[in-house]
């Protein structure tokens, strides 16, 4: 059974920092593209970064770059997301996707999706 979790959410005052987590099982992801895409209540789901196979190429939103930076490790089937300077329109649920033939930045490219975690900015 393939599934993918995330970690690392909480509550952090404007300008702090989180790590997220997407620990991935059931396969090896080490094909596929994995990515993150966030949720706040009223709004659409958004991409905020991708990263291919084998790390070498990064994908970012307009309104993370800069502050957030995605990686994986492969050996430990894991992506991450490590945001700094956050903002209180940061706030949303964050959701990690993987698949093997997607359109980076379109969410229903992706075919594994995690359940989410739930990042709040406070100002």
């Amino acid at each position: 059974q393939v599934q993918l979790v995330e970690s690392g959410g909480g509550l952090v005052q404007a300008g702090g920092s989180l790590r997220l987590s997407c620990a991935a099982s059931g396969r090896t992801f080490s094909n596929d593209v994995m990515g993150w895409f966030r949720q706040a209540p009223g709004k659409e789901r958004e991409f905020v970064a991708a990263i291919s196979g084998s790390g070498g190429r990064l994908y970012y939103a307009d309104s993370v770059k800069g502050r957030f930076s995605i990686s994986r490790d492969n050996a430990k089937n894991t992506m991450y997301l490590q945001m700094n300077s956050l903002k209180p329109e940061d706030t949303a649920v964050y959701y990690c996707a993987a698949g093997d033939r997607v359109v980076v930045m379109t969410s229903r490219s992706y075919r594994y999706w995690g359940q989410g975690t739930q990042v709040s900015v406070s100002s």
